[in-house]
């Protein structure tokens, strides 16, 4: 079968390890396959020249009955091919926060989700793309009495930066009196 896009080959974008373990056939149709290409030259594509290095798809199509099996939401995008859950190899220079902020602030989407995870660093991050009528929503994901909720997504970016920031000027502040310090002693 002939590759997604540049980067996302067939077997990649159809590899569903409970549909294997199971013998369930992951196949996506003429219809699926056309958005999926939508969706892995829109962002992914753009992503990969971004970064400059591998990016792991997590998960991209998943038939009806994969999706059931792995308890997908039964309005998931990933069974139309509009969605792709993405994550980073072990090595990669980038974090999933910073996938996720490149998303948000360069690409068309129509939902952005930072799943679960930590404030500072999403469990992967969920991006869907139609062919129009993109919503541009971007939620978290969070786990409440064992299920899993969305919320609209609050963090900010900024915030993160400020705190990088004003710890920046700690360090120069500090690294300052101590150089003043030795420089005094060795008078």
């Amino acid at each position: 079968m002939q590759n997604i896009s540049k980067h996302i080959t067939y077997a990649e974008a159809t590899r569903s390890e409970a549909a294997a373990a199971r013998g369930i056939a992951n196949t996506p149709n003429d219809v699926h396959l056309t958005a999926m290409r939508y969706v892995a030259e829109r962002v992914f594509e753009p992503m990969r020249a971004h970064f400059g290095e591998a990016i792991r798809i997590n998960s991209f199509f998943r038939s009806q009955q994969v999706n059931a099996l792995i308890g997908g939401a039964v309005t998931s995008q990933h069974m139309k091919g509009e969605a792709i859950d993405i994550g980073r190899y072990a090595n990669s220079k980038y974090t999933l926060a910073d996938l996720f902020w490149y998303i948000r602030e360069h690409l068309v989407f129509d939902q952005l989700i930072w799943e679960h995870g930590t404030d500072s660093e999403p469990g992967w991050v969920h991006v869907s793309l139609k062919p129009s009528g993109n919503r541009r929503e971007v939620l978290q994901a969070y786990k409440q009495s064992g299920l899993t909720k969305y919320k609209q997504f609050i963090l900010e970016k900024k915030k993160v930066i400020a705190v990088s920031a004003a710890t920046v000027f700690f360090v120069a502040i500090t690294a300052g009196l101590i150089w003043s310090y030795l420089k005094r002693k060795n008078k």
